[in-house]
């Protein structure tokens, strides 16, 4: 639990879609693999205490993670770190073993990012430009995806419409149903925008092979989800009047 204290600083809500991706399949039943639901902590805590039932859940989804022998004689799952690895190496980013957690999982929603910017169609990417304020005049289709990335890494509230947009598209994709989003305009069509080009993307880098086993149906949202909660807590919106324009 260790590397994953920091999931004590986020959101109910925050950590409930992580649960549910833990232990709900897509059509929002519990999964037939997992021993969480069954427990009377979870009974006790689902679904308005999510913290409080933070190191059970961290070790169903550590259960996910591994090989079903191998942690039937351990008794658990491997680390958040091999995980993380596992769908890094998965997801086809390009990253350093030895780098911390928090930079892989920037490397991993980066990828997905950029993915869906290449995947998007010109038209796409010219709303997504509008809905953030940046100027789309004489913009050429390389201009405006540097634009995007540059966005993307500038911080500030137009990086967070852009992260909370991949992230949405992504859970939509893989567990059909995405993040509850505010009652922020921009956000929202920027969100259902970028829905077609991630789920193009997706389909590109996993085919229905890679992510048919349960353990990668659990573990690639999980990992998203967790990463995209680490960015909210590193790097809050400041202003949350922002989010109600």
């Amino acid at each position: 639990m260790e590397e994953l204290d920091f999931l004590n600083q986020a959101s109910n809500e925050e950590l409930k879609v992580l649960c549910d991706i833990i232990v709900k399949d897509k059509k929002g039943n519990f999964r037939l693999t997992e021993e969480l639901s069954v427990t009377k902590i979870f009974k006790e805590c689902y679904p308005d205490n999510i913290k409080g039932m933070l190191p059970q859940l961290v070790e169903e989804l550590r259960k996910f993670g591994g090989n079903t022998l191998t942690t039937m004689i351990q008794g658990h799952g491997p680390t958040y770190s091999k995980i993380l690895r596992k769908v890094a190496k998965k997801s086809k980013v390009n990253f350093n073993q030895n780098a911390n957690n928090e930079l892989i999982e920037q490397y991993l929603l980066q990828k997905l990012f950029t993915d869906s910017l290449d995947k998007a169609s010109d038209e796409q990417l010219k709303e997504m430009m509008q809905e953030l304020g940046l100027p789309t005049t004489n913009f050429g289709r390389q201009a405006a995806v540097a634009a995007l990335m540059l966005a993307w890494k500038g911080g500030g509230f137009k990086s967070y419409i852009l992260l909370v947009s991949v992230v949405n598209g992504v859970l939509k994709f893989l567990i059909g149903r995405g993040l509850p989003l505010v009652a922020n305009a921009a956000l929202t069509r920027t969100a259902a925008i970028l829905t077609g080009p991630i789920g193009w993307a997706l389909t590109t880098l996993w085919t229905v092979a890679d992510i048919a086993g349960p353990a990668y149906r659990v573990i690639i949202p999980a990992v998203i989800q967790i990463a995209y909660i680490r960015q909210n807590i590193n790097n809050p919106i400041t202003d949350p009047t922002l989010l109600l324009n």
